[in-house]
């Protein structure tokens, strides 16, 4: 399966989603996240610890044998044409987006852009929700709703493991922080419906 996760706004847990949807896969599958991100986050995050899956960028992955799952973290705000082909060329198109009005206007930017294109199926993915009392993400669910996008049932709350997981280069379980596990949970909710739209 190949996830390609993209989104025309910087800032919205793009890679974040990439590594630990890619640490998920690993679990079913050997995996191979592909960093196409020319700020080379993935590989930064890759090289200050261990990931339990290979990290490469798009011109290494051209050598290496395709594994049972590809994961793509993408640049931001990708131009007409690299979009279409990421789209083109994968099973699933994760769209992450924050809970607050300029990601949700890039969002809209980017699916306007897709409705021309004949594309793998795409979903919307709510990441940094914050925490109770805040209903902002529960407010944006249902605004989100009411457009008929595709939405993932699951969302990632806001929580500074995935910051720690980031500086020590692992995924956020490995973590010691009171929140990782449930940061981790919430991205095996989504990797579950993930797995499900491609199988």
């Amino acid at each position: 399966m190949i996830v390609t996760v993209a989104s025309f706004k910087g800032g919205v847990g793009k890679t974040t989603t990439a590594i630990h949807l890619a640490a998920f896969l690993q679990g079913y599958a050997e995996t191979l996240l592909i960093d196409a991100d020319p700020n080379r986050s993935a590989l930064s995050w890759a090289s200050r610890g261990q990931l339990p899956f290979q990290v490469v960028d798009q011109w290494q992955a051209n050598d290496i044998p395709r594994p049972g799952h590809v994961v793509i973290d993408t640049q931001a705000r990708p131009i007409a044409d690299d979009l279409a082909l990421l789209a083109a060329t994968c099973d699933l198109l994760v769209l992450p987006t924050t809970p607050d009005i300029l990601a949700l206007d890039a969002l809209a930017l980017m699916v306007q852009h897709l409705a021309g294109l004949a594309i793998a199926p795409y979903r919307v993915l709510l990441t940094m929700i914050p925490p109770y009392p805040s209903r902002a993400g529960t407010e944006v669910r249902e605004m989100l709703a009411t457009t008929g996008l595709p939405l993932f049932e699951g969302g990632i709350r806001r929580y500074a493991a995935f910051q720690k997981a980031a500086l020590v280069g692992t995924a956020v379980y490995d973590v010691k922080d009171p929140k990782a596990e449930i940061g981790w949970q919430d991205y095996v909710v989504v990797g579950r419906e993930v797995l499900a739209a491609g199988g």
